[in-house]
């Protein structure tokens, strides 16, 4: 299957050889040094897989370098990497004889993955870790164990007992995982290193989500959960609910670790938790003052024939009223016009079902 970022790849980099500018894009919000308005006045640098990374730089021209194809690897601890591609980040750890990656990616992101790997050791990778049952950050799992096939290693496949037990309920076509550790803090050895799976109970993107933390290496892999450096992707990176997404931030914040990789963003760090949480907070306020600013009835006329007309204009006009709230403070930000609306009404139907 295409994933549609590829698509978008595609035309962008058309758009740019006919000759657009960077600054004709709608909501890319790019500064004349090729950047964006960072989050967290974060420092940037080129990615580099040699040196290790300061917690306070970033990867410069993250998206120019993303729609230019491009295969991001940086080095985050002495073992740690961090790579991105398309838009998608993962993890991997190399140990004395194996390499373990979290989260496989997909729609090809995979096999820039295991090459980057390659760029970095010739080790095997001898386990694959889920961080959740979901394809587009687990799809290319088959990459890894035909590489395995290949190379003659046995592949472990590692998930929670969330994950692997909702991959069962929903027949998942993706390989199963053949070691599975508690949801709920559960750890594994790999080699002369801990993970830990951090679930959320009540989670807000999918109910089998887990933070992976390297614990001895104060990295944590949080998919989905937050975009550093960035404001969330649309509805809180396809979120099922908003509910939680607070409780979930604090369980991350509760961990120890020095870096944190989203799924997607840049390579983030304390700063950027706080961001998230600060934006949160206005976004909650401006939500508040929405339901009291947009009067309902001014949408059950004659003309909206039914409530579920005039609830999609409530809607509509209150998730507007909260985006026109936040602009002077988060509307420079990269997606604030494309997410803010989107984040909007899911706070407004958490706020309508819970008092």
């Amino acid at each position: 299957m295409k994933h549609p970022l590829n698509s978008l790849a595609i035309i962008t980099s058309q758009i740019f050889a006919a000759g657009a500018s960077a600054h004709d894009i709608h909501d890319i919000k790019f500064k004349p040094d090729g950047g964006y308005s960072s989050t967290v006045g974060a420092k940037y640098q080129a990615p580099n897989s040699q040196i290790n990374i300061s917690a306070d730089v970033k990867i410069d021209k993250l998206f120019e370098r993303n729609m230019a194809g491009e295969t991001l690897v940086q080095r985050i601890t002495d073992r740690v990497y961090w790579v991105q591609n398309h838009f998608y980040n993962s993890l991997f750890f190399v140990g004395d004889k194996g390499v373990m990656v979290l989260d496989p990616l997909a729609y090809g992101a995979g096999k820039a993955l295991l090459s980057a790997i390659k760029q970095v050791t010739d080790k095997p990778v001898t386990t694959l870790v889920y961080s959740h049952n979901h394809a587009d950050h687990i799809g290319d799992a088959e990459v890894f164990l035909a590489e395995a096939k290949r190379q003659k290693v046995e592949l472990t496949i590692l998930a929670s007992d969330a994950t692997a037990n909702k991959m069962n309920r929903l027949n998942s076509q993706l390989p199963r995982p053949t070691k599975t550790v508690d949801f709920n803090e559960g750890v594994y050895q790999f080699e002369d290193t801990r993970l830990k799976f951090i679930g959320f109970e009540h989670a807000a993107h999918t109910d089998d989500s887990a933070a992976l933390l390297l614990v001895d290496e104060g990295v944590i892999h949080t998919p989905d959960l937050i975009n550093p450096d960035q404001l969330p992707w649309l509805g809180f990176g396809g979120s099922e609910n908003f509910t939680y997404y607070r409780q979930n931030l604090a369980k991350v914040s509760a961990q120890k670790w020095q870096y944190l990789s989203g799924g997607h963003g840049n390579i983030g760090s304390r700063a950027d938790l706080d961001f998230m949480q600060h934006y949160l907070n206005d976004l909650n306020l401006a939500a508040n003052r929405a339901m009291n600013r947009v009067d309902w009835a001014k949408f059950t006329t004659v003309e909206n024939n039914n409530h579920a007309v005039f609830g999609a204009k409530w809607f509509e006009a209150a998730s507007q009223d909260i985006t026109d709230t936040l602009r002077a403070k988060y509307g420079h930000y990269y997606g604030f016009e494309a997410s803010a609306p989107k984040q909007a009404e899911l706070v407004l139907e958490s706020l309508l079902s819970y008092q």
